[in-house]
């Protein structure tokens, strides 16, 4: 029999204190990959014990080590990763579905966002001010304490560097959730954590469900800022839970993104991107451009070669070769798409391709669906109005530029957004006028370690994930006053 995944705590790999287990199921054949222990609150618990001891005492070799130390270990983490890249790739596809050059370009960015914030941890965290009296005012930054951290199923390993880097390059210690469908490579990395040298309880990892292990996290006094990445709705009860602590909480969440092309945009480019912004991934990711606004000049030539070039689109098993897309995580979330499927077609939407489970053959016990675009929708649909998280596009029509904007702006999500045209001046004005916290013109999905990621609305709390802003979520603001004359202050007479 082969080996249970184990949990990371406090530099041991231990069972669940329940003995709790669950199968990893691959989502192309539905076959076991593995099977993990299933914590709970106690496993919290311990991990959060853990971690405060490892941040609060003095003693601690966490806290004893300098910026450049932590650095280091982080560098040193990343070569590990680059040198296993091709296991973690694999394993990274058999456990979420997706294609192997996805899982490739992850395992990529995973190791450059560790460098990033290994470059970071020992670049200025402080400013210093003129002020009118006889003193040196500065501020510095320190780290928040214990960082407990929930990543979702789409990207398992990308997610645990956006969080782990800058949180230990900052000097917190961690309690890390994956996604409980998705914890393989999460659990490799922790290996990682553990031979490139971590102190014991600076990083832990904790496995189980979001309604046990995530709300324990959320709620515990012994968390100092929970961060979490994930829906809306569960973003909400978490920010609920934190309230007892005052804890910080970064959120980032979902989205029901516009891609908006007008008449004078480059049309293969165009074309090719729309396809791009919401079938790369299966359409399971936070900002896919799953709302396509068209001017209404181009739209029947547009939706045409569409989907024409999307009945092409080559769909498989993540590691078959020349597989473009993937199966969907888990049979919950392919049964949530086929739901919207249905709803767009009662709602008198018009299916224009895909709409189907695949079934045949190799598909037989796969989550395949096929890629899908409604036509012929209407702003009160739910496929419009609802993140579905799947390969399902929502076509819809505008008249000109005001339109367009009206209508990308009427969601009640903000995370992404992006406009086609060759007119410079009429983009930057579109953009700017988005309700968008990542926006792209003539492009879509381009994410960098350097530039912040966050959404406006209910599409995140205002906090940003990626470049410097990033690491200041894992760091509280000290303000220092240093008197430069020493001497009696003489405010009173006697």
């Amino acid at each position: 029999m082969a080996e249970i995944g184990r949990m990371y705590i406090d530099g041991a790999w231990v069972p669940s204190a329940s003995g709790a287990t669950r199968e990893i199921i691959n989502p192309a054949d539905q076959s076991v990959i593995g099977t993990v222990y299933e914590g709970d609150a106690a496993d919290v618990d311990k991990a959060v014990a853990a971690a405060r001891k490892a941040f609060d005492e003095p003693s601690s070799p966490w806290r004893a080590l300098k910026a450049g130390e932590r650095a280091s270990l982080l560098f040193a983490l990343a070569d590990k990763l680059e040198s296993e890249a091709k296991e973690f790739a694999h394993l990274e596809v058999l456990d979420s579905g997706k294609p192997l050059r996805e899982a490739e370009c992850d395992v990529s960015d995973a190791c450059n966002c560790l460098r990033y914030y290994a470059g970071l941890a020992t670049k200025p965290m402080g400013v210093t001010y003129e002020v009118p009296e006889d003193m040196q005012a500065l501020t510095v930054r320190e780290p928040i304490g214990v960082c407990a951290q929930i990543v979702p199923w789409n990207y398992p390993l990308l997610m645990a560097m956006w969080k782990l880097a800058p949180a230990l390059a900052a000097g917190n210690t961690v309690v890390f959730k994956p996604a409980e469908i998705t914890p393989l490579t999460t659990i490799k990395f922790f290996g990682l954590i553990e031979d490139v040298g971590f102190p014991k309880g600076v990083a832990n990892l904790v496995l189980g469900a979001g309604a046990t292990v995530g709300a324990a996290m959320s709620a515990h006094p012994g968390v100092d800022k929970i961060a979490f990445t994930g829906g809306t709705v569960t973003g909400k009860k978490i920010l609920e839970s934190s309230v007892g602590n005052l804890k910080r909480v970064s959120l980032e969440l979902g989205g029901k993104s516009p891609n908006i092309v007008f008449a004078d945009a480059d049309f293969e480019t165009a074309v090719d991107y729309a396809l791009f912004a919401i079938f790369a991934g299966q359409g399971q990711i936070c900002a896919a451009g799953s709302r396509l606004l068209l001017e209404k000049s181009i739209a029947p030539k547009f939706i045409d070669r569409l989907v024409e070039r999307t009945k092409k689109i080559v769909v498989g098993p993540g590691l078959a070769e020349g597989t473009e897309m993937g199966p969907l995580v888990s049979e919950r979330q392919m049964e949530k798409v086929l739901h919207y499927i249905d709803l767009g077609i009662k709602e008198g939407a018009t299916l224009a391709c895909g709409g189907h489970r695949m079934m045949e053959g190799d598909f037989a016990k796969g989550f395949f669906v096929e890629p899908t675009i409604f036509t012929d929708t209407t702003e009160d649909m739910s496929i419009v109005k609802d993140e579905i998280f799947g390969p399902v596009l929502a076509v819809q029509v505008f008249e000109d530029e005001a339109d367009a904007i009206r209508m990308a702006n009427n969601t009640r999500y903000g995370l992404a957004g992006a406009c086609f045209t060759q007119d410079g001046a009429k983009a930057l004005r579109v953009i700017k006028a988005l309700r968008a916290g990542i926006t792209w013109i003539n492009g879509y999905h381009s994410t960098y370690n350097e530039a912040p990621w966050g959404g406006y609305k209910e599409s995140g709390n205002g906090g940003r994930e990626l470049g410097t802003y990033g690491l200041e979520e894992y760091t509280e603001v000290k303000q220092i006053n240093i008197n430069t004359n020493v001497c009696p202050i003489g405010w009173f007479a006697n």
